[in-house]
């Protein structure tokens, strides 16, 4: 789609970024959701194994108040939670959700799919968040929104028609979207993955901040790569707080593990633990992590163990295919996957980065 396709295919509906809709604020027959999704800030994201869309709101600078937005985009989000978890009349309140990306070519989009908001594993406490950022040292609110796009391949032009005449339920409605309103049931788009592993370029940052930033981590334990498992301990735990009780080996006597920890299952008086090994490499992203490194790390993993291993860099096309084909319980932390972490965390600038380096890591004087 392209040659700013928006008002030719939804007359009345900007192009502008974020959430914009058809009709007026409190009743809203159509919704258009897009995102550059390179927002390193703001890292919006789409799960196509699970169909779930996280979506980061528009007061994405300080100076304002949460649903203080220029179109009001933050308002429309708020509306459209409240509504979800209560009566089916109130779901029908929910315009149908039309989500583009941003193809990167002039004002080019790709359509990914037909959203409501939330997701069937999340709760009213779960779907919307307002969160807290630091920008220019001013601390202000943003929404971090769950939706799910439906299994609903194609969206007809007789649809879209309905909708603009006030009738989105008509006999052209998608059945999952009807489903959605009238029991609450999602019905998301999933796709198994077809790549048992990841090549090089899906390993290491494609963007030019994203590696300045994987360099600035690199070059900051250049001088003792050791002092990098404590870091790596604390990006895994970054990732998922389950991770806990990390214990840094000595270099010495490590036997192939840079730590072992222990990671919760469950909750509470319920929950259990198992126990795993980490191993860090520092890598420069000319150096790759082979099948010596990682079959060092596999084995030491001892019965009902699993491994970890992060690096700054990638894992060669052999080490990725031959962990994937024998099924050894080892997850793998790249280079790419080291800045999304961090992102995640609220990590995003290199000015972010190095305080957190210094703060967390201090070297010895």
């Amino acid at each position: 789609m392209n040659a700013d396709p928006m008002p030719k295919l939804i007359q009345g509906v900007g192009n502008q970024g974020g959430f914009r809709y058809l009709g007026n604020l409190n009743t809203p027959r159509l919704i258009v959701l897009t995102s550059s999704f390179n927002d390193p800030d703001w890292p919006d994201n789409l799960d196509r194994e699970t169909g779930i869309l996280t979506y980061y709101g528009d007061n994405k600078r300080p100076g304002r108040a949460l649903h203080e937005t220029p179109r009001n985009g933050n308002l429309l989000v708020k509306s459209m939670f409240n509504a979800i978890h209560a009566t089916p009349h109130q779901r029908a309140q929910v315009a149908p959700i039309l989500v583009f990306a941003n193809a990167g070519t002039f004002r080019d989009m790709v359509f990914l799919g037909l959203a409501v908001p939330g997701a069937s594993e999340l709760t009213a406490m779960d779907d919307l968040v307002a969160i807290w950022k630091i920008a220019n040292g001013q601390r202000f609110q943003n929404y971090k929104a769950s939706l799910t796009i439906l299994n609903v391949p194609c969206v007809s032009r007789d649809w879209l028609n309905d909708i603009k005449m006030g009738k989105p339920l008509s006999e052209n409605c998608p059945d999952p979207y009807r489903h959605w309103i009238q029991k609450g049931v999602y019905l998301p788009l999933k796709a198994e993955s077809s790549v048992e592993h990841r090549s090089k370029n899906e390993q290491i940052p494609q963007t030019d901040q994203s590696l300045a930033i994987l360099r600035d981590i690199h070059e900051y334990f250049s001088d003792s790569p050791v002092a990098f498992e404590a870091c790596a301990a604390n990006i895994t735990q970054l990732m998922d707080k389950n991770f806990f009780s990390f214990n840094l080996t000595r270099p010495s006597r490590d036997g192939g593990r840079d730590a072992i920890g222990r990671y919760r299952v469950g909750h509470g008086a319920s929950a259990i633990f198992v126990d795993f090994a980490l191993e860090a490499k520092c890598y420069d992203l000319t150096n790759s992590v082979g099948v010596r490194e990682l079959s060092r790390l596999i084995s030491r993993l001892r019965h009902r163990q699993f491994g970890v291993i992060v690096t700054t860099s990638y894992l060669n096309s052999q080490a990725y295919r031959e962990l994937k084909e024998d099924g050894h319980p080892v997850i793998v932390i790249t280079a790419a996957d080291i800045v999304d972490i961090l992102a995640r965390a609220g990590i995003t600038s290199r000015d972010n980065v190095s305080r957190w380096l210094e703060s967390s890591f201090p070297k010895q004087r």
